[in-house]
């Protein structure tokens, strides 16, 4: 550490001031490192499986034939689901689905096996709980999977007993085959797509409400920011060296994250990786220049700090992952667009999973880039405002008539 007589006001008296202020006030640590490296951790362990399988259902078989058990086994060999329990009828099926103990229930109805070889249509029903959407859509596909499956075998065993060729038989029971083939996270790694975008949201709301908070302790009251000036030489240079620190920090977590998703997490990185930096330095400076801005704004800074909160912590439902943007109402759509975080997202989805060529992927940079420089503008207008109305007045001379010499 320099000598107190050694110090001149500056850029990097205010820097090294900010990286001092981390050992005094522990609350600025937390919130810079620990907190977001916290979340992120937990939030990569409960992923880390990347998708869901297994998920255990019920069985009411009504029939007992060879037919409903080969539905039964079928069902259980699919990935998604795992056949764990056997109940006697709906009601105690319904009280599995409602305490959590199973995802859905199978009801495999009376004379199944005798209806479908006598030509009929008999209807296997499934129950399942729409509210858990990601876990009874999973449950849903398998069993949508396997039953059909078995349905087309028996079809075509019969054709076949008919005496039809089996290329005639399979061509006529698929007249128009489809061919399905996913580009996107095949394997529907929920790590791929859901935990990177997790990871940019809950970054998003510490950056806003963390520069609120660390501007806010010198910009609180006229004599912190007057101390601020001094110290720094001025409100731009003063300004600059507070918020670079967490700049740096901020990458830093970041950093880690992305070493995790790619490193650990096996997420690929299709497109440029430079591209992919860029873009998060943006975001972070974006969100940066909007703490900053709340905190000259707002008083007292509790009020800077709740405000980012409220901008920022509905974040995700407007970034477009669990609900398409293209079908929010105008109010959503309009409200993602000023959110930071969903250019970033973009342009991470396109620079990882998608492996989106450079040339189509400048219009999300674009964004932040404009979202930077605008905030960053409104920001020094702000200090240019403060800086106007602590300059002391210019003091005039007057003279008095008659006054003796």
């Amino acid at each position: 550490m320099m000598a107190k007589g050694r110090l001149r006001p500056g850029f990097l008296v205010v820097f090294r001031r900010e990286f001092d202020r981390f050992s005094r006030r522990r609350l600025l640590l937390l919130l810079t490192t620990v907190l977001p490296l916290l979340l992120m951790g937990v939030l990569a362990v409960v992923f880390s499986a990347g998708l869901a399988t297994r998920l255990p259902i019920a069985v009411l078989d009504l029939d007992g034939t060879d037919l409903s058990r080969t539905i039964v086994r079928t069902v259980d060999a699919t990935p998604d689901t795992a056949v764990t329990r056997r109940v006697s009828d709906l009601a105690e099926g319904r009280q599995l689905i409602l305490s959590g103990d199973v995802r859905g229930l199978l009801m495999l109805p009376r004379n199944l096996e005798r209806d479908v070889y006598g030509g009929r249509r008999p209807e296997v029903a499934f129950f399942y709980n729409t509210q858990t959407m990601t876990s009874g859509n999973l449950v849903l596909r398998g069993v949508n999977s396997a039953v059909p499956a078995v349905a087309a075998g028996i079809r075509l065993s019969l054709r076949t007993a008919e005496g039809q060729p089996l290329e005639a038989a399979q061509a006529a029971l698929a007249p128009i085959p489809v061919q399905v083939n996913p580009l996107f996270n095949p394997t529907l790694n929920y790590a791929h797509f859901l935990l990177a975008a997790l990871l940019p949201s809950v970054l998003q709301v510490i950056v806003v409400t963390t520069m609120a908070y660390a501007v806010g302790l010198d910009v609180e009251t006229s004599h912190r920011l007057r101390v601020l000036r001094r110290l720094g030489g001025g409100l731009w240079p003063a300004m600059a060296g507070k918020i670079l620190p967490y700049t740096l920090l901020f990458l830093v977590v970041l950093g880690i994250a992305d070493w995790v998703l790619f490193g650990v997490l096996d997420m690929p990185l299709r497109g440029n990786r430079y591209l992919l930096i860029l873009a998060g330095i943006l975001f972070i400076l974006a969100d940066q220049f909007i703490g900053v801005l709340l905190a000259l704004l707002l008083r007292p800074m509790a009020s800077a700090i709740s405000i980012g909160t409220l901008l920022m912590a509905p974040a995700f439902g407007f970034m477009g992952i669990g609900f398409p943007r293209i079908g929010m109402n105008a109010f959503a759509y309009h409200w993602g667009q000023m959110i930071p975080g969903t250019w970033y997202l973009m342009a991470r989805i396109d620079q990882t999973i998608r492996g989106t060529p450079i040339y189509l992927s400048w219009t999300p940079i674009a964004a932040l880039l404009f979202m930077v420089l605008l905030f960053a503008s409104l920001t020094a207008l702000r200090l240019e405002v403060i800086r106007a109305r602590r300059r002391p007045l210019p003091i005039q001379q007057t003279t008095v008539e008659g006054a003796s010499e």
